[in-house]
């Protein structure tokens, strides 16, 4: 039989059903995103921790290693298998709000709670990747639980729930301490929650829950706290920044306005209620959220961190369906439309990731995926190159993502890493010494011949010359490259193959170049000019030539003066760009097109370097106009 109550966008309908039905419905759509999905950089590192299984991490608890590992055990070695027990827990997480929510306001305000559960973007799209979240949000959802239930009253089973949400918690990031922290505090603020902290079976499973993070002390106390030490102190400036308001824009955005405005009337409102329950759901939501916005305004802004506030949000689903009630039908069809959008926007933007021609359309623009791009090119180029290299070959990569992405394609956890900025800023360089897979360079090789995987697009382009140099000081002069442009060389990536010889003589790079003329995104005539420069270190280039779309169109002019540029690329040991031909180093080149049709193409150049490599050089987008 139909509830009739008016609580929402959806009185009318069956909601159990709708709920259901819609949970039914994402979890199907997230599957089939999931299995084809590429691999994100971080779910490749955690597959590769789960490889070499341990209770901590440098840079997390080791649950999330386990279920990746659990993951690839039951179902073989492919993306969706890693990805399946974080979508099973994140399929969780709806129907325990649901309960939860039920328990306390109602049935059908539990359905109601559940349904938001899964349209809000931050939870619905939870799962699709194999990271910590999900887990962090079904812990989340047991200690807001266990949190009500001994609002009235403390029972072995209350404790039970609580000592398990606190572990699984602790065994998955370290940001869950916000949640006990703020959980703490609210339960101080109310009379009935300084009762229950009082109960000796509460006082019993917190210890349990304080015991889950043993091993990340152990971890760190092992080695020198290098784990705390990244999560709390290097990642971040905590100076005051302005970027803290962006923080709050992409919140409104991913969670919608209207369903944030939902929310934060819901917590609101919440913190001022009678029943203890209701306050207790208002303040932990509220302040977890709240005090994740302040902290964007000090925190690390170059990772991502839109994520973070999700625990608030669930906190605050319990108390939506008391807002929404009060609400036009005309606003809260709105808030269901616009939150289901952002959810099916997201999922598609994984799609349209998973899709070649989509992805490499996107090379020319600032959101171009590059944590997603390019390991199954490159997974491939290393078979082959590997294949015409002796047996025995070893790779080895210039950074972990490298490293990490390829051992999951290649089913090799064991791929040795060099020292690189980028190890260090995600905190992984210690668990690679710990692992014995950080490599020195030659002197670890000794004569096995080496596949050197490169990516050339993890270093800012002004620093990619010194980064170059520091791979000649590890590894010796390097042999011609073999590069691979990914995605019109968005993602792009050099394989040096050395046979085991000790190389002599100054240290060769590959090529570096600049397009001045015309630039990224620049409309262009039916003949245009081509200049810039270019250069080589150590050898110095032969020729130029200008491609478009992939063919070559045109034999450029090489060995204008272009005096400041060898100044420019100046090493830390006070040298500089070693290209013997410097200042000449500038080239030009007059452009006919002929049966082009006029839109977007793509212009780029192959070098040819005076030691016999060739290297197709980064694309970028023009514009042809119309005759």
């Amino acid at each position: 039989m139909r509830d009739k109550d008016e609580t929402g966008a959806l009185r009318d309908l069956p909601i159990e059903r709708v709920f259901w039905s819609l949970w039914s419905l994402v979890l199907l759509l997230k599957l089939a995103v999931a299995a084809k999905l590429p691999l994100f950089v971080d779910e490749a590192f955690y597959w590769q921790e789960g490889r070499h299984p341990a209770a901590a991490y440098s840079d997390l608890p080791g649950l999330t290693a386990w279920l990746a590992r659990i993951g690839v055990e039951l179902g073989g070695n492919h993306t969706l298998a890693l990805r399946a027990p974080f979508l099973l827990i994140a399929a969780l997480v709806p129907w325990l709000l649901a309960r939860i929510t039920a328990r306390e306001f109602g049935e059908r305000q539990g359905w109601i709670a559940g349904c938001f559960a899964i349209l809000l973007p931050l939870s619905g799209t939870l799962g699709v990747l194999a990271l910590p979240d999900a887990m962090m949000a079904l812990a989340t959802l047991l200690c807001l639980d266990a949190g009500a239930r001994l609002l009235r009253e403390v029972d072995a089973r209350t404790a039970v729930e609580l000592a398990a949400g606190l572990a699984l918690g602790a065994l998955s990031h370290y940001r869950f301490i916000a949640v006990i922290a703020v959980g703490f505090v609210v339960l101080l603020l109310l009379p009935e929650g300084r009762r229950a902290l009082r109960d000796v079976r509460l006082i019993i499973a917190v210890a349990i829950g304080a015991s889950a993070w043993a091993p990340l002390v152990a971890w760190n106390m092992d080695n020198a706290d290098a784990g705390l030490r990244f999560q709390l102190v290097d990642r971040h400036p905590w100076s005051f920044h302005l970027d803290g308001l962006w923080f709050i824009a992409i919140q409104a955005l991913l969670v919608t306005p209207a369903l944030l405005l939902a929310l934060a009337l819901a917590g609101a409102r919440g913190a001022r209620a009678v029943s203890p329950v209701t306050r207790y759901f208002g303040l932990l939501g509220s302040l977890v959220v709240l005090g994740f916005f302040v902290l964007g305004f000090f925190a690390d802004t170059e990772r991502v961190s839109f994520h973070w506030p999700l625990p608030g949000f669930l906190a605050l689903l319990p108390l939506l369906p008391g807002v929404l009630v009060a609400w036009p039908g005309w606003a809260r069809v709105l808030t269901v439309a616009w939150a289901g959008a952002t959810l099916l926007a997201m999922l598609g933007y994984y799609v349209a990731v998973s899709i070649p021609g989509l992805r490499a359309h996107s090379a020319g623009e600032k959101w171009y995926p590059s944590n997603f791009a390019g390991w199954d090119e490159l997974a491939r180029a290393v078979r082959a190159r590997q294949r015409a290299m002796p047996p025995g070959t070893r790779i080895v990569a210039d950074n972990f993502k490298v490293g990490a992405e390829l051992g999951f394609a290649l089913d090799d956890p064991r791929i040795a890493v060099l020292d690189h900025p980028i190890n260090h800023k995600h905190g992984r360089a210690p668990q690679l010494q710990l692992w014995g897979l950080h490599s020195a360079g030659r002197g670890d090789w000794g004569v096995t011949p080496v596949l050197l995987v490169v990516g050339v697009t993890e270093v800012e382009y002004k620093n990619l010359l010194q980064r170059y140099h520091a791979l000649c000081a590890m590894a010796g002069p390097l042999p011609p490259p073999q590069i691979l442009n990914v995605d019109h060389g968005r993602q792009r990536f050099a394989l040096f193959a050395f046979d085991g010889t000790t190389r002599a003589g100054e240290c060769t790079t590959p090529a570096m170049a600049w397009v001045d003329a015309p630039v990224a995104g620049a409309k262009v005539g039916r003949e245009f000019e081509v200049n810039g420069w270019a250069f080589k270190d150590g050898v110095g280039l032969a020729r130029v030539e200008i491609m478009l779309d992939g063919r070559v169109v045109a034999q450029a002019g090489y060995g204008a003066d272009r005096p400041g540029i060898r100044e420019y690329w100046a090493l830390p040991d006070g040298k500089y760009s070693s290209d013997p031909q410097h200042p000449k180093i500038g080239f030009s080149a007059k452009i006919a097109l002929d049966a082009e049709p006029p839109g977007r193409h793509w212009l780029g150049l192959r070098l040819h370097g005076r030691d016999g490599s060739v290297e197709d050089w980064a694309e970028q987008p023009i514009e042809v106009k119309r005759r």
